[in-house]
This record gives structure tokens, sequence and C-alpha cells, in this order.
């Protein structure tokens, strides 16, 4: 419980950057909250050897991505995101105010519902990624996060074409020319439409999904969809690099694990 009001602004944008949801809030006489949610929650016990010396802990969807974001905020780290022994990538964080230190972590695999997944490298692979120029501040971002999803894994630049359309309306066009080729492992749509005054947004919006997956059925070859819908630029900014991650870095993994998963079915 924060005593002062500028330790509480610190605390709700340390939550807030770490991807909590805000929930309700309040401003009364006597006191002032906020609520963050998660998606999945609950109350975990631990002891043994290996806990992280934290007074906190939470689980997340990719630690990587939180820890790049606590990165950008300044956040104070007490270990960087590292490889445990258990199967997890976790880091620990100072929590604002002295409250503590905070370990996030998020496993490497589903081991609670184990699956057989192909693995996600890209090395040899062919990939073209179409990107819409229209709102380009957000989808050049998208794209450099998708050429690095593929580099990561194994892929060379050579091996990644870049197209460039007007806008995400062309993207499916440009989809299906590529595709038909035979020429690509995978595909990655990328663009950004937001919403406006008029119905476009609506009928833009049902056309390119409903476009690329068509695409995608129609071929055989899988397409990463990195197409941004979002009701404001703020929503954007936040989906490319910012506290939501980088759809167009999920896009091209989602991609990737499609073709190496037809690899391995041949």
């Amino acid at each position: 419980m924060p005593g002062r009001k500028e330790d509480f602004q610190r605390l709700e944008e340390f939550f807030s950057a770490l991807g909590f949801a805000e929930g309700e809030s309040w401003q009364g006489k006597r006191s002032t909250g906020r609520k963050f949610n998660a998606f999945e929650s609950g109350v975990e016990l631990a002891k043994g050897e290996e806990m992280p010396a934290a007074d906190y802990v939470v689980e997340v969807d990719n630690a990587d991505i939180v820890a790049e974001a606590a990165h950008k905020k300044g956040f104070v780290f007490v270990s960087d995101v590292a490889d445990c022994s258990w199967g997890a990538r976790l880091f620990v964080l100072e929590i604002p105010a002295g409250l503590g230190k905070l370990a996030v972590f998020s496993y490497k695999q589903n081991w609670r519902q184990p699956t057989k997944e192909a693995q996600l490298d890209s090395t040899g692979m062919k990939f073209a990624i179409v990107v819409a120029r229209f709102n380009s501040f957000i989808t050049e971002r998208l794209l450099s996060a998708a050429t690095d999803a593929f580099v990561r894994t194994g892929a060379k630049l050579a091996d990644i074409e870049i197209v460039r359309v007007p806008g995400a309306f062309e993207l499916p066009t440009a989809a299906k020319m590529l595709a038909e080729t035979g020429k690509y492992n995978a595909l990655v749509a990328v663009g950004c439409v937001i919403r406006g005054d008029t119905a476009h947004y609506d009928v833009i919006v049902n056309e390119v999904t409903r476009g690329i997956g068509q695409v995608a059925l129609d071929t055989g070859v899988p397409i990463g969809f990195g197409v941004l819908t979002c009701d404001t630029l703020e929503q954007a900014i936040d989906r490319a690099g910012l506290k939501m991650g980088n759809k167009g870095f999920e896009a091209a993994l989602a991609a990737l694990e499609l073709a190496a998963l037809k690899q391995q079915t041949k």
C-alpha cells in the first residue's frame, strides 16, 4: 500500500507496462485505488531449490517480451531474463516505492498438456513479408519484428523477400500472387487499420481478414496474420513493440510453426 501519491502513480505505470489489464478504479475522500487484472490468475505456494529470490512471482505468456518492455521503461532489474533448470525463462525486477522484488517467468513449453509441436527452426526456408505502406509508422515496426523473428530462428536475410503494397486492402491479392509462385515456405501479411468516423474500417477489416485466410486455404501456404485492427493509434503503438508485444514478431512465428508442421507431415 503506497503512502505517497507519486509512489501510487509509479506503481500504476509499473503494472501497466508489464501488460496487466486495467480494471475498475475508485476515487474517494478517504482512499484511491486501481485494480489490475490478469487473464488467468490464482495463488500458488512453492518451496525448494532454485526458487526465485523475490517477494512476488507472476507467470506470463512470454517473459522475453515483458522483459523487453520493462527495459524500455527503465525499470530496475535485479536479474536479467535467463533460462532456469525447471524449464522456464525468468527475470526479477525491483518494485517501485520499495515494495520488494517481483519475479516474472514463462515456461518454455506447455508442460500442463504435452503435445507434439513443430520446431521453430527456419534454417533453409524461404519467406515473403507483404507490408502495407499506409500507416507506415506502425507497419515498419511490425516488418522489422517479423524479419527479426525469422532471422533469430535460423533464416538468412537473403531468403526473406519484402513486398510493399499501398494499403491493407491489397494484402490478400499480393499474398495470393506470392503464394502461387511456390517459392516460399510461408508468408506474413503486415498492415494497420485504425477505426475512423465511417464504416470504411469495418469493410476493410472484414475483407482483409477473409481474404488472407482464403488465400492460405486455397494455396496451402501458411500466412501469418500481422494486420493490426485498432480503435486508436495508441492501441496500435502498444501492439507494435510496447506493452502488448509486437504482433509482427508473433505473426512470423505463427507462420513458421505452420510451415515446419507442413514439412513434418509430408
